[in-house]
């Protein structure tokens, strides 16, 4: 009998994505897939175990990465009070929160294509030139902080090739840092007494002395309520209670500075003891006004900066008045709480002064980022305080060196991730204003 096929028995035609039916057919396992034990010769490139390196100032501050963990690191090294004297700032410290928070709610606008192979970080302030776009503000009492105090800031900031603002209320005397940092471009920073025969013994020296640049602070008419030192009962010099004693228990290395370097003080005044809110309810004049700022023109023969700006009006008034360049800053948010931001203020002071005076803000700068956005938005140049003193804080010198080091490198990083080379480049384009 002929064989029939029955229907179920015809070929059917394949499937698409159909199962291989032969083993032949299975996908290959690549080798780099397949299990094996690992080789000495292998393992050997990956076990790279580095010696433990000795806890000392500069191995500790090198593995900071941003100004915070300097920071974090100031905060386990010094007592309380004297490090919440840097850290802290005025009753609710709502002034240095929104700062801090100004720099953050902005947004950058790159440009893309562009050549940024090279950055050049120099720029020109008060007439003569900066290797690096920000400068070191003027900080009191900064031998309290570290014993290298003022000596570190002014020799960091003269190898850097950058301004160093030493304070009135400085543990350094004027000769003294123009001693250590002789090639440095160094700038006086100076609170008006209501003894102006004082104040005038103070600028001579520091004219004497080769300082090219005076900056008078006129935001201290009385003393900002600093809670923090309150709580802390902090004092010049710091006082030795129960409760510091069991403070320095865990800061040994603070305290041994401390008590083996010389005495603190107001190295250029007359020795002092008391709470710095008495010092400047003392000393420091609150019948400042304008006819002060034309007596200085006249007195101080060098650049004039005014520092403690807070609105256009007085922005402008400074340099009718004479000002070479101002300084927009709330003191840190140590002053006035909920006073003006001067990120904030920039642009607005930008739009009326620009080119007719360098423009400087103060206040709230943590990275390199903070810097270039200064910039972009109108500064010429920018200050930093409390950053310079985390690092000095943190390792002295050393720590100095790093806080310059992170903000230049953050600051040039920034500007190549914008599209632009150097510091001239910058404009409002480049930054919104998101708050």
């Amino acid at each position: 009998m002929t064989e029939q096929t029955s229907a179920d028995q015809q070929p059917q035609p394949a499937r698409t994505g159909a199962a291989p039916t032969s083993s032949s057919a299975a996908a290959k396992v690549p080798d780099a897939l397949r299990r094996r034990i690992p080789k000495a010769a292998d393992l050997a490139p990956l076990m790279q175990f580095k010696a433990p390196k000795l806890p000392t100032a500069r191995n500790r501050v090198a593995k900071a990465n941003t100004i915070a963990d300097l920071r974090a690191i100031a905060k386990r090294r010094t007592p309380k009070a004297a490090f919440d004297y840097t850290d802290g700032a005025a009753e609710e410290e709502i002034t240095l929160t929104r700062a801090r928070d100004s720099f953050k709610d902005l947004e950058f606008r790159p440009g893309v294509l562009r050549d940024v192979s090279t950055v050049n970080l120099g720029t020109d302030v008060l007439g003569a030139s900066s290797a690096l776009p920000f400068g070191i503000a003027p900080t009191g009492f900064t031998r309290m902080m570290q014993s290298e105090g003022e000596y570190a800031g002014s020799q960091a900031a003269q190898e850097a090739g950058i301004p160093y603002t030493l304070s009135t209320m400085g543990t350094a005397s004027i000769e003294d840092v123009a001693a250590a940092a002789p090639n440095g471009r160094n700038w006086f920073q100076l609170y008006l007494w209501t003894d102006r025969d004082k104040s005038i013994e103070l600028i001579n020296r520091a004219a004497v002395a080769g300082y090219d640049t005076l900056m008078v602070t006129v935001d201290t008419s009385v003393a900002g309520a600093r809670l923090r030192d309150v709580r802390n009962g902090m004092t010049i010099p710091p006082a030795l209670t129960a409760k510091t004693v069991l403070d320095a228990s865990y800061r040994p290395a603070w305290w041994f500075n401390f008590l083996t370097h010389e005495p603190l003080a107001f190295a250029s005044l007359s020795r002092y003891s008391g709470t710095v809110a008495d010092l400047i309810n003392s000393m420091f004049d609150p019948t400042l006004t304008y006819q002060d700022l034309d007596w200085l023109r006249e007195v101080w023969k060098g650049k004039l900066v005014v520092k403690g700006i807070q609105t256009v009006d007085d922005a402008r008034k400074a340099v009718e008045h004479g000002a070479d360049g101002i300084v927009l800053s709330n003191h840190g948010g140590r002053q006035l709480d909920r006073a003006p931001i001067p990120l904030h203020l920039l642009p607005e002071v930008a739009a009326e002064l620009k080119g007719k005076t360098d423009i400087i803000l103060d206040t709230g700068i943590m990275s390199g980022g903070d810097v270039v956005a200064a910039l972009a938005l109108g500064a010429d140049f920018t200050l930093v305080g409390r950053a310079y003193l985390y690092g000095l804080m943190a390792g002295g010198r050393t720590g100095v060196d790093r806080t310059i080091e992170l903000l230049a490198t953050q600051a040039a990083r920034t500007m190549q991730l914008l599209g632009v080379k150097n510091v001239a480049e910058l404009n409002p384009e480049h930054v919104r204003l998101l708050g």
